[in-house]
């Protein structure tokens, strides 16, 4: 017998991933504080994120498996997580600018019974950016809720040289894996 699949996050990229490969699910948003994380290792961060994320959201049912997920940016130490306003994201974009950069997920899967928690790292390079594609590109909607200021899967798609690993990572969920590892919580895509 299947088990829910609880998402918890509010993330329209990560609902999205969910329903490309079938798999249903509600969301219960964690009311997790997520200043109150200082870690400054991009791994340790997201792990130590979508753990807490995850143990916010009560279980209330013995078939209920919940999913949380956390995804930052880091680029030469620094971590690059979405922009506060159009000054930040212009000094993020500029940063990452013909440069190569890490985008790190952390994922916790939990039941009543058992948790898993993982991180998935995907290296992306820039092409080299001139002052006036920046200057396009802020004023858009695309940099402000996401991790680095850009979206793979949007307009900052165009940014993107080349890139080692998932995919799906940057865009915040890395689905492949998060799928095979749900098998074990008896959480499957619909056929």
């Amino acid at each position: 017998m299947a088990n829910k699949l609880i998402l918890a996050s509010s993330s329209p990229r990560r609902q999205a991933l969910l329903k490309q490969v079938n798999l249903p699910h509600q969301v219960t948003v964690s009311s997790l504080d997520e200043t109150l994380v200082t870690n400054k290792d991009p791994l340790e961060k997201v792990k130590q994120l979508a753990t807490l994320k995850g143990r916010n959201v009560p279980i209330k049912h013995a078939d209920e498996v919940i999913l949380s997920a956390d995804t930052v940016v880091s680029f030469q130490q620094n971590i690059f997580e979405k922009p506060k306003n159009s000054e930040e994201a212009k000094k993020m974009i500029t940063s990452l600018s013909g440069e190569e950069h890490e985008v790190y997920t952390g994922v916790m899967i939990r039941s009543s019974e058992k948790e898993v928690v993982f991180v998935e790292q995907t290296k992306v390079k820039f092409w080299p950016l001139s002052e006036d594609e920046i200057n396009w590109y802020i004023p858009t909607t695309d940099p402000y809720d996401k991790a680095g200021g850009y979206g793979i899967q949007s307009i900052g798609a165009i940014f993107v040289k080349q890139m080692v690993g998932d995919y799906y990572n940057v865009v915040g969920l890395p689905i492949s894996r998060v799928v095979r590892e749900l098998k074990a919580f008896s959480v499957f895509p619909v056929v």
